[in-house]
């Protein structure tokens, strides 16, 4: 730490992201819910050699051509659309600017952890709500608050997911505090809160193009609510960073989007996927929590999180594990291909008849 770092932040605790292994080789990569399969084909066909040449040039600080392409996708107006360098801006704009007269945020005790890291920056007031002793999230635990509430839905790392009517009685609830649904990984079999935007102005729903559409490299996230709330966090990029999106984002976010039925059939294939390992880990002993995200979280009786997390990594097989001690029993699975999904079943065989025969559990 240098003399020079601001008092306020000296005990600040940062975001720790999933490893991103820089020689990956045979390694199975199923920690950080990235998409397996790659981003619509007219994706690639857009960023041609004139594309790059333009890259000399500045983007369009309102992503224009994106933002009315997602407007488009869901039957909105481009003034209710705000795009970001990734859905993590959007929330840093959030967490900054939208937390109310008393400055307090309310959000998951176990969700995305980047939520207390965001208070910590901004000087909000994070309040953890405890989730149910099945890792739900309890809607009337966030009944007539005094601040605003963001809620991951489906949840991570549980993947556990609200319905739309739970996400509208919060919003009833709530009439004078936003509330802020975070769908990262809404499009693997949730329901999304979007069509209850023009019902709501309280609702801020925040999405991402890295897990449904394949463009996690491409770091493109966007927000979407009533024309007042936009008109605020535009003000707070404008304020920050005009150029949050390079060009070919811009491009590449516009074709993946278009592209209704290849995104339809790459979330159909990852949730078919998804069902048919849950069966598999089912069958082993593991108890799988339901998930309507691109990834499982599950644990085992026979062995515990942390070292199934270290024995699949013996295998070439990354996952998700957790210090904190209310999942440290857990690991979290990124659905890949099905070929990618069997050899986790085959290493979690080995695994267990290795636990087997040394006659313990952990």
């Amino acid at each position: 730490m240098s003399r020079f770092l601001n008092a306020r932040y000296e005990a600040l605790e940062p975001y720790t992201p999933g490893e991103q292994p820089k020689n990956a080789g045979d390694l199975i990569k199923l920690n950080t819910n990235e998409n397996p399969y790659p981003p619509a084909p007219a994706v690639a066909a857009v960023i041609d050699n004139g594309q790059l040449q333009k890259l000399k040039l500045y983007s369009d600080p309102e992503a224009a051509p994106l933002t009315e392409a997602i407007a488009d996708f869901y039957g909105l107006h481009k003034e209710q659309v705000i795009a970001g360098n990734g859905s993590d801006e959007i929330l840093a704009f959030i967490f900054m600017a939208l937390s109310g007269k008393s400055g307090k945020v309310y959000y998951p005790q176990i969700s995305y952890s980047f939520y207390p890291v965001y208070c910590g920056i901004f000087g909000a007031k994070g309040v953890e709500v405890p989730l149910g002793a099945d890792f739900t999230v309890e809607p009337a635990d966030y009944y007539h608050q005094d601040g605003t509430i963001v809620i991951t839905n489906p949840n991570a790392p549980t993947g556990r997911a609200l319905s739309r009517a739970e996400i509208e009685s919060i919003l009833k609830a709530n009439r004078e505090n936003l509330v802020v649904i975070d769908e990262a990984y809404v499009d693997f079999g949730a329901e999304s809160a979007v069509k209850l935007i023009d019902r709501y102005d309280n609702l801020l729903v925040v999405q991402t193009f890295s897990k449904s559409r394949s463009l996690a490299g491409a770091r493109i996230g966007y927000a979407l609510g009533n024309e007042a709330v936009i008109a605020d966090l535009n003000k707070i990029k404008f304020s920050f960073n005009p150029y949050n999106l390079n060009r070919l984002s811009i491009l590449a976010g516009v074709e993946a989007i278009k592209d209704r039925a290849y995104f339809e059939e790459t979330c159909g294939k990852i949730i078919k996927t998804r069902e048919a390992f849950v069966k598999e880990m089912t069958k082993l002993g593991f108890h799988v929590l339901p998930s309507k995200a691109n990834f499982v979280f599950t644990s085992s009786e026979r062995i515990s999180g942390e070292a199934y997390f270290a024995a699949l990594r013996k295998f070439n097989i990354l996952v998700r594990h957790f210090n904190d001690e209310k999942i440290a029993n857990y690991v979290r699975i990124t659905i890949g291909t099905p070929e990618e999904m069997d050899r986790l079943i085959a290493a979690t065989k080995q695994i267990l008849d290795g636990v087997a025969q040394d006659g313990k559990d952990r």
